[in-house]
């Protein structure tokens, strides 16, 4: 953790909304005039898009059924740390990017599936913000999680994480519906070992929980709405939160546990920004005062 040069992580799987997440982020960002250096979780995956799938063909030809993007071997962890670890100390460090699609790609006149070659940070940024599936995780070999100022867990409930990876994977990526269900199973363990204990050393977790019927994701033809949902947000260490404050702003909330409080689903962003403006004044603060600007 750094005063000078504050980390911010977001940390959820893929399908779990954490895009809906940054894009909060870079409204308080560009409101409180806050420059923030964007890393992709994507662009620490070990492969591109046409090596993992060899890898994958030769790990399920040698007997592995669970070969995956959330697991140690696929990923770069040291170097995401060393990252953390670099910024924290001196506000530099080392990005690349992954083009997703054509779009992305086009600029960079690479294919898409592609990094882009490794590059310094900007010089003279704020804070690095970083989003993706690793923002917490710790093995025998790296302790990502201990880096960041700021840890927020993005954790729908199963069924709807599910429904949501569905959708986007058929819907915008052409994938027949088995096909998403043989990458959900592939996952699984490592989603198990490398993603879900992250959001036990998280500083925050907002899960949302759908109040219409999921039981089957396999079959559901929409992603329920948000009016259609509610979300549980759970501060690790309640000291500093006025709880009472975001009872009054945020109608039909309520408290159910001393660290827990329970948002209609469509006032999750406004949440968020009740919750996480204050934390990035103070952040901002005891920057100026390390760096002796204030």
């Amino acid at each position: 953790m750094s005063e000078r040069y504050p980390i911010i992580a977001i940390t959820g799987s893929s399908g779990a909304g954490t895009s809906s997440v940054t894009r909060t982020f870079e409204n308080i960002f560009r409101r409180e005039k806050v420059t923030a250096a964007i890393i992709e979780g994507d662009s620490f995956h070990r492969y591109d898009r046409k090596e993992m799938k060899q890898r994958q063909a030769e790990a399920e030809a040698a007997g592995n059924k669970h070969f995956s993007h959330f697991g140690a071997d696929n990923n770069l962890f040291a170097e995401l740390e060393q990252l953390f670890c670099s910024y924290g100390e001196s506000g530099t460090g080392k990005r690349r990017k992954y083009l997703h699609d054509q779009e992305e790609a086009a600029p960079y006149k690479q294919e898409p599936g592609t990094f882009t070659p490794w590059e310094e940070l900007t010089a003279g940024t704020d804070l690095l913000f970083y989003e993706g599936l690793h923002g917490a995780v710790v093995t025998a070999e790296v302790d990502i999680a201990k880096h960041p100022d700021l840890l927020i867990g993005v954790v729908p409930v199963i069924n709807l994480e599910w429904i949501q990876k569905l959708y986007r994977d058929k819907k915008m990526r052409g994938y027949s519906t088995e096909a998403v269900t043989d990458t959900i199973l592939r996952r699984m363990p490592d989603y198990v070992n490398y993603v879900m204990p992250q959001f036990t050393r998280t500083h925050v977790n907002f899960q949302r929980v759908p109040v219409v019927d999921t039981s089957n994701p396999f079959i559901a033809r929409d992603i329920p709405s948000a009016d259609e949902s509610l979300c549980v947000i759970r501060v690790a260490n309640p000291k500093g939160i006025d709880f009472q404050y975001l009872l009054n702003m945020i109608h039909d909330s309520w408290m159910s546990r001393a660290n827990t409080i329970v948002v209609p689903g469509g006032k999750m962003e406004l949440a968020m920004q009740l919750i996480f403006t204050p934390f990035i004044w103070r952040m901002m603060e005891k920057r100026q005062r390390a760096l002796g600007t204030l």
